[in-house]
């Protein structure tokens, strides 16, 4: 099973890449662990500047934009 993490402090464009990651989740039929973090000094620990982060697995795939759908289905296979 995929461990996901989101990051960001709760903007559109954080919520909007949470809310991908569970559509592309459903279109693929990939299970996974999807975790949001929220808590700044949390996001700290990555070493990140700009948020939405996406982290598949323990890899930064994603920083400071927002990864659609079909991207997101690509990075998970």
């Amino acid at each position: 099973m995929k461990n996901i993490k989101v990051l960001g402090p709760g903007c559109a464009k954080c919520k909007t890449t949470y809310n991908n990651v569970i559509e592309a989740l459903k279109q693929t039929g990939i299970e996974a662990e999807v975790i949001k973090i929220e808590d700044i000094e949390e996001m700290m620990k990555y070493n990140i500047l700009t948020t939405p982060v996406l982290i598949i697995d323990g890899e930064i795939k994603v920083k400071g934009r927002v990864a659609d759908v079909n991207e997101i289905k690509l990075l998970l296979t």
